[in-house]
């Protein structure tokens, strides 16, 4: 007998990595606890996130790199350090850490950080992971849209080659580090997200000032692609590759939707009933930014979440206003 078929006998019916326990009659009386071991969970996904799965019941252990308090493992993954065998035991663990790339120039030892942060925490955890006696079904790793560079009107899905650039190669790296834990059989989504609207921080706090005081309006030509996502849909996706067997390697975390640059000012200009006529052009953007404002203000990535939505994901913010309205009401 197979083992799925052992604990189908004794009651427990898979789906995904979370169980459901059903009575002797075999009528269902809910679904048990996974536990979740998360690294990044302060940042502005683990924020969201985190409330999410303990509302549905879930065990949520957070990776610090202070000193470990309850519901803490402590690690320090530049120094590749990690208390492996507290690893065991967890259903899922998902991996949020990483450098924020949006705080100024980026210089050499800036982009040093946001690459080894992002890279090696992942290596530590992966390889961390492989080497335990029962690891986790399944590991979540974050990526970003930003592999695909710069694409012009090109539709990219999981599909598509990586493109050129700083953070293209940051991301193929960062995916690539998660290799030991699949080779180990552990099932692996790389969950690249687009920019994330959030009333709690991210994209759109950095917006609101300059828009709100009338001193906004497109960058560049403006005709660039935004492949932007709601954080109550990034939770949604990140709930549904926690459960779905089907989903692994890269996964879009995007709506279906994506926007030129333009379209974006414009929308937010009109949901906050200000002008948006101080446009940016590309020189100004570069000579404010530096590299930062071709790798990220100028850039065209018109991605969509293919597989996202023949898993059957419904959207609960799948146009640009209605994204905007929810977080900035």
């Amino acid at each position: 007998m197979s083992v799925g078929g052992f604990f189908q006998n004794a009651g427990l019916r898979f789906n995904g990595i979370k169980k459901r326990v059903t009575d002797a009659e075999g009528s269902s009386v809910g679904e048990q606890p996974r536990k979740v071991l998360i690294a990044g969970a302060s940042g502005v996904v683990g924020s969201a996130l985190i409330p999410a799965l303990q509302t549905d019941g879930d065990e949520v252990t957070r990776l610090v790199r202070s000193s470990a308090g309850p519901g803490e493992i402590e690690w320090h993954p530049n120094h590749d350090q990690i208390d492996g065998p507290r690893l065991e035991g967890f259903d899922a663990v998902i991996n949020l850490a990483g450098e924020n790339i949006a705080e100024g120039r980026w210089t050499e030892e800036t982009k040093r950080r946001i690459r080894d942060s992002r890279v090696y925490g992942t290596h530590l955890l992966s390889e961390a992971m492989a080497k335990l006696s029962s690891p986790s079904r399944v590991f979540l790793c974050a990526s970003a849209t930003g592999i695909y560079g710069d694409r012009g009107d090109e539709l990219l899905d999981e599909e598509s080659g990586s493109g050129s650039g700083f953070l293209a190669s940051v991301c193929r790296e960062w995916e690539k580090a998660t290799e030991p834990a699949a080779k180990a059989g552990v099932r692996v989504v790389n969950l690249r997200f687009g920019p994330i609207l959030s009333d709690k921080g991210g994209m759109l706090a950095k917006l609101l000032t300059p828009f709100r005081l009338g001193l906004a309006g497109k960058i560049g030509s403006g005709k660039q692609f935004v492949s932007w996502i709601a954080i109550d849909d990034v939770v949604g996706a990140i709930k549904l590759a926690l459960k779905n067997d089907s989903l692994r390697g890269p996964l879009n975390v995007v709506a279906p939707n994506p926007v030129t640059n333009e379209a974006f000012t414009k929308t937010l200009g009109h949901v906050l009933s200000r002008p948006t006529v101080m446009a940016m052009p590309a020189f100004a953007a570069r000579l404010a930014f530096g590299e930062m404002a071709d790798e990220m203000l100028l850039v065209s990535q018109q991605v969509v979440p293919k597989k996202l939505e023949a898993a059957g994901y419904q959207f609960q913010y799948p146009n640009l206003e209605g994204a905007f309205r929810r977080y900035l009401s």
